[in-house]
């Protein structure tokens, strides 16, 4: 295998797969990297036995072969490389020659059998979707992160497609037992969307679908038996799906009978940040008061101390008191674009309904907690 590449057209994959190839495995060979020299172009192969990529690059390639390199060692080389122009060789006893005239590196390669191949996939149901309104629904799912539970639907988004002769939606759903989040893709009604059942993406594989994926075009998504595909022009990620039954999450996200407080975000972002800093791994709830026109935030704790902060609203309900992890609020606001949310209450008892107020099609349902 002999072949010329240039440096800025792998330097960033190279980067990108790193959360794949860095994590742990019950098999060695997956913190490595397939590259494979063939015709004008080399693909480039990586797998965590969970999510599977391959992607395909320009190159002169003058003897075509197959190595298998250890993936961060590669990374490093070819991001510090001084030359635009990368020159790779595989001479003897597995050795791979990596350099140009004035810099030379040897990496032992190891056996490309002991590498898993990702499964191909040929006849999927696929259909488009505009890549940076995928890319936002995945970091708003992500907001909520991996459960240290075990259960799928906790490590895992729901992913479903809702067909209806008025609308075409695409819907992820995501929950860590304490807090659920719904985030809707609404397509142009001559899209064209196959129907399918609903399906448990793993939190992991999303997350790293989401490097992969541009603000602008178009990415082809689509669904063969168990796995989940994303692909792009020269790039696919082939995705293993959990098996497990995901809760029934409609009566969670009615915001029937609620009353709506409309904050302006940035500022609400500041005030838990606030109220935040006297938290500890003991004390992690703050108690938000909602009475007489205003919202009050306090937090009490003994070990170090005490805070409070309120401002003016408008709500015309019954007064409430709730306590909440500060921390879920957080990560739903950071997730927001608009510069106003719109929060619903409905009791003591219901979770905080939080939204941006320009636009619903994103939901978080967060829980009170009992102290």
């Amino acid at each position: 295998m002999k072949f010329t590449i240039q440096k800025r057209d792998i330097v960033d994959i190279l980067s990108k797969i790193q959360g794949l190839t860095g994590r742990k495995s019950t098999l060695a060979a997956t913190s490595n990297v397939l590259i494979k020299a063939s015709d004008a172009a080399v693909a480039i192969t990586a797998t965590d036995l969970e999510t599977g990529f391959e992607g395909i690059y320009p190159a002169a390639v003058e003897t075509p072969g197959t190595v298998l390199l250890n993936s961060k060692k590669l990374y490093e080389i070819i991001r510090d490389f001084p030359e635009e122009t990368v020159y790779v060789n595989k001479i003897e006893n597995g050795w791979i020659q990596i350099g140009n005239e004035n810099v030379d590196y040897h990496l032992l390669g190891m056996s490309c059998d002991e590498f898993p191949l990702i499964p191909k996939i040929e006849d999927a149901d696929y259909f488009s979707i505009d890549s940076g309104a995928f890319k936002s629904m995945i970091e708003k799912s992500l907001a909520i992160g991996v459960s240290d539970e075990k259960r799928a639907h906790t490590n895992g988004v729901y992913l479903e497609r809702i067909l209806t002769d008025k609308e075409k939606i695409l819907r992820m759903v995501s929950t860590d037992g304490s807090r659920l989040s719904k985030v809707d893709h609404i397509f142009d009604p001559s899209a064209s969307v196959p129907e399918g059942p609903g399906l448990i993406v793993p939190k992991k594989g999303l997350a790293e679908v989401n490097k992969f994926l541009d603000e602008k075009g178009t990415v082809r998504v689509g669904v063969k038996e168990n796995h989940f595909i994303v692909k792009k022009e020269s790039e696919i990620i082939i995705i293993r799906l959990l098996e497990g039954i995901f809760p029934k999450y409609s009566e969670i996200i009615s915001k029937e009978g609620g009353k709506t407080i409309d904050l302006n975000r940035q500022r609400f972002i500041m005030m838990l940040k606030r109220m935040s800093i006297l938290s500890s791994d003991d004390y992690k709830w703050v108690i938000f008061v909602i009475e007489n026109e205003k919202l009050a935030i306090h937090i009490t704790n003994p070990e170090i101390g005490e805070s409070r902060e309120e401002i003016a609203i408008s709500y015309n309900g019954e007064p409430m008191k709730m306590a909440f992890n500060p921390r879920f609020f957080l990560d739903t606001l950071n997730v927001i674009d608009g510069e106003d949310v719109r929060v619903t209450v409905i009791s003591q008892e219901r979770p905080c309904y939080i939204e941006d107020k320009d636009n619903p099609n994103y939901l978080s349902a967060i829980m009170p907690m009992r102290i």
